[in-house]
């Protein structure tokens, strides 16, 4: 049966590779997920999700969620390989075909297991994690309704195949979006004295914003804050009076998260003010850290080690992840399996070692099956 279902997975991963779809558009992928599920008889819950799919395999209590996301990204393929994109500029260049691939390989294992499986296993097949709306959407329509705990993967392209990374605590970064507009009084170029230039004002900001993370808060405290767009003027003798940023704020902490905060929106004021203009800060909150539950990690080491993986020390990272809302509401952990690719995640040219699938569909199966028991035995 693992031949024939490796055959079928590779069959469902180049069919995701080949048709990506960009958040919240996953439509043609959540028919494809559907005819996978039916065809092994796992049931689909209908909640009303838009995308995506949610489904299970097992009767009764408890109740554990697995997650793998489904999206796509707006890049365009540069990679060789037969089964690459066919969409232009979107690709699966963070390999959630694969996860969706991985998952549905673990369902159809637990379905082959299913009158010994010691509750049930909700399978979340979660549209929209790039922009960080999918895991809120399927909060919102009660995919976590009598859950217990739920766990999560990501490959990572800097581990071999046979290696599994997470780690207790902090996982993943709070993501959050800033904006700032710097008002001054435009002017002629050659005679900048008659006004107010939010260019220069701005350009001090930028310097003094980096001070937050080596003055303000500890050299332990993880803190990133990266203005990634200037844009202001129309022409070359013209001083504008306008000037509009953008950036992002990567922290770990809700408490550092806050701190930034505030020390961001004093120094963005009192500069713009001690250089006659006015400047305004947008804080648009994004996903929150990932905190993992000990518990759930170590038993997650636990049984990779069963099945012959690796264990990896994992530092937090600073990218985003909304798999954190979960755990806003539930134990569990999230974890990365390698991907041994050359290029990194979100890279034209990135592309996943097709040999981790198997392996992992297997780990998230025996994962399950044991979590359930170890559920039960913690009521």
């Amino acid at each position: 049966m693992n031949s024939s279902l490796a055959d079928t997975l590779r069959e469902l991963f180049t069919t995701l590779h080949q048709h990506p779809e960009l958040s919240n558009q996953e439509f043609e992928t959540t028919k494809t997920l559907r005819a996978y599920l039916e065809k092994a008889h796992i049931r689909i819950l209908e909640l009303g999700a838009k995308t995506g799919v949610i489904a299970e395999i097992g009767s009764g209590s408890p109740v554990l969620a697995l997650r793998a996301d489904i999206d796509a990204l707006p890049i365009n393929e540069q990679t060789n390989c037969a089964y690459r994109s066919k969409t232009p500029d979107v690709m699966h260049a963070c390999g959630h075909d694969v996860h969706a691939t991985i998952l549905m390989g673990a369902a159809y294992l637990l379905k082959q297991q299913e009158k010994h499986l010691k509750g049930t296993v909700r399978l979340l097949f979660q549209p929209a994690e790039e922009n960080f709306t999918g895991a809120l959407q399927f909060i919102d329509i009660g995919a976590l309704n009598g859950v217990d705990a739920i766990l999560g993967l990501h490959n990572n392209p800097n581990l071999t195949i046979n290696q599994m990374a997470s780690r207790a605590g902090a996982f993943s970064a709070n993501v959050d979006r800033i904006e700032i507009t710097v008002t001054g009084v435009g002017a002629h170029a050659a005679r900048p004295e008659s006004g107010v230039d939010p260019i220069v004002i701005g350009a001090q900001i930028i310097s003094a914003i980096q001070t937050i993370s080596s003055r303000a808060v500890s050299g332990l405290d993880a803190v990133i804050v990266s203005i990634t767009k200037f844009q202001g003027g129309n022409t070359w003798n013209v001083i504008p009076e306008k000037v509009e940023m953008e950036g992002t704020v990567r922290t770990l902490t809700p408490e550092i998260r806050a701190k930034v905060k505030q020390q961001l929106a004093t120094i963005i004021e009192n500069i713009a003010i001690a250089m006659g203009g006015k400047a305004e800060l947008r804080w648009f909150d994004g996903p929150p850290s990932i905190i993992n539950v000990a518990e759930w990690v170590e038993f997650a080491q636990k049984v990779a080690k069963q099945v012959g993986y690796d264990i990896i020390d994992f530092k937090p990272q600073l990218g985003g992840e909304d798999f954190a809302h979960y755990l806003h509401h539930l134990p569990g952990a999230f974890i990365n399996l390698g991907s041994q690719s050359s290029y990194s995640l979100h890279h034209p040219k990135f592309q996943i070692n097709q040999d981790m699938i198997m392996p992992a569909a297997n780990y998230l199966s025996q994962l399950a099956q044991q979590a359930l028991i170890q559920l039960a035995q913690n009521r």
